[in-house]
């Protein structure tokens, strides 16, 4: 048995039997081991910025891991935004990157790079296996530290000659350590926090957003007075008729700081103490007031979700979660306003879906035009680099096939990834894409003015205009393979929602945006 073979192996094994793939020559006994090992799933993308992408939603849904390969040095490159993204949301994946033969790296070949110094920006754990012999055994162990909570990224290089060579045998899976316990006197400290009665905010984050941490946390506020509060992009949200409303910490510094104005104790659950993304003039680094106490109830990687019980049940124990209650916006008519493509979106999400949320300055809305909706499930852009919305919206359909995802995309970071389409026609993904198409960088614009940097230039706006020429996503999404049409009134954006989502596989819908 050969190294790649003892690989793909024993990833199965242990859990990884999906493979979002752009190999090269050095990747090509790993291809070819793929029809030895069919319980391995093998994606194709055409940019190893979607295999990183689709990587990290598929195991935002499925709870675990998925493995990329990647060609070297450059297409690990390629896949680093994507990558970055992962890291901020706490992700399993197991990258694979092949490199040069043993013989052949000391040659200094064109694609050689140092492939170990720029993974280990990014990943928790990296190794070179050395020899087959050693493949499967660091195999199991990258698998074991993705996996282990709260979640990260394992990076294993893989010479091509270790992967040709024989020798190599399949090894066993390893235990993943479970997420810790918080301490029992941890929750004692904080309910006497909030026995203060002073103005609080439980601020929520990993893995408490699930349904069963928000509902803990609505019994602590219900029963406490504490106001609830997310992480700005949280990497995934069940939300829903029957969950409280958590409304997220906004994004601009202005509105963050307004929101926590006041706060004299903030309880972290699941969360770090939030920063704003960027440094302004004249604008403090992170909202949190100064004469505000921060109380860590459970940090990222212990079990929040128990944490949260304790504290209900020390802090509140006969309260009852505040909870919404089923409601749906009515179907807008005339001029499609980004809150009109919100309440267009609200008004007809299924029950069950996945909505992958690259909206960015066109999600206005988005949120509270879908709070009452059914049950579904929300994935964030957790690391700010733009260009994951699509490769998520693909791993979120391979991991959940029987749940429709819809993808609410900005027009410019669209085209990062835009190759993505490409797969989802391949794979017969059920994914409705809704481009949000304002012809611009329209987050850019307000960055612009929000540094102080405010310009009347042409040359200047010339940098944020996505026109002359403007990007035809129907046409683009044809020529992927991906039914597409266009839609510029909220009647046409229902009326082809409906088709889309009534119909499996791919679709796209270009919503030309007014205002």
């Amino acid at each position: 048995m050969n190294g790649a073979q003892a690989l793909i192996r024993t990833l199965v094994d242990a859990g990884v039997d999906v493979c979002f793939a752009n190999p090269g020559t050095s990747e090509m006994h790993f291809v070819a081991a793929l029809d030895d090992v069919p319980d391995m799933r093998a994606v194709l993308t055409l940019f190893e910025g979607v295999a990183t992408g689709a990587a990290d939603g598929y195991a935002r849904m499925a709870g675990r891991p998925a493995a990329t390969l990647l060609h070297l040095g450059p297409g690990m490159g390629n896949g680093l935004a994507n990558l970055h993204n992962a890291r901020r949301g706490r992700t399993p994946m197991v990258n694979v990157v092949g490199d040069h033969a043993r013989s052949h790296k000391r040659l200094d070949a064109p694609l050689e790079s140092d492939i170990d110094s720029v993974a280990g920006t990014f990943s928790g754990w990296v190794r070179r296996s050395l020899a087959p012999e050693d493949v499967a055994g660091d195999a199991v162990e990258a698998v074991a530290a993705a996996s282990s909570a709260p979640g990260s990224i394992s990076t294993l290089i893989l010479p091509a000659d270790v992967s040709w060579e024989d020798g190599a045998e399949v090894a066993g899976p390893l235990p993943v350590r479970p997420a810790p316990r918080v301490a029992p006197s941890v929750v004692e400290e904080v309910a006497a926090v909030l026995a203060l009665g002073e103005p609080t905010v439980l601020f929520l984050g990993g893995d408490v957003m699930d349904a069963d941490g928000q509902l803990a946390a609505a019994q602590v506020a219900a029963g406490t007075g504490a106001r609830l509060m997310s992480e700005t992009f949280p990497a995934r949200t069940t939300r829903g008729a029957g969950l409280p409303d958590v409304p997220r910490l906004p994004y601009p510094p202005e509105m963050a700081i307004a929101s926590l104005a006041g706060t004299k104790h903030l309880v972290l659950a699941g969360a770090t103490s939030p920063v704003h993304f960027f440094g302004y003039p004249d604008v403090p680094g992170h909202p949190v007031p100064e004469d505000c106490a921060v109380h860590v109830l459970s940090a990222p990687g212990e079990d929040g979700v128990a944490a949260l019980r304790a504290l209900a049940q020390a802090a509140a124990p006969d309260a009852t979660p505040d909870v919404l209650e089923a409601s749906r916006p009515e179907l807008p008519t005339g001029e499609l306003t980004p809150r009109a493509m919100a309440a267009v979106v609200g008004a007809l999400l299924p029950e069950d879906a996945i909505l992958v949320d690259e909206a960015l300055t066109s999600g206005v809305g988005l949120t509270e035009l879908t709070s009452g909706a059914p049950r579904h499930d929300w994935l964030c852009l957790t690391g700010g680099a733009i260009g994951d919305g699509l490769p998520m919206a693909l791993g979120a359909a391979i991991a959940c096939p029987g749940r429709p995802v819809i993808g609410i995309q900005a027009d410019g970071s669209a085209m990062y990834t835009i190759s993505a389409l490409w797969s989802y026609a391949r794979e017969q993904a059920d994914i409705t894409t809704i481009i949000c198409d304002n012809g611009s960088y329209a987050i850019l614009q307000h960055e612009l003015s929000r540094v102080g940097a405010a310009s009347d230039g042409k040359r200047a706006g010339q940098l944020l205009d996505l026109g002359g020429p403007g990007l035809d996503f129907v046409a683009l999404a044809n020529g992927m393979g991906v039914p597409a049409t266009r839609a510029t009134t909220a009647e046409e954006l229902a009326d082809q929602l409906r088709r889309a989502l009534a119909e499996p596989g791919p679709h796209l819908i270009d919503a030309v945006l007014a205002g």
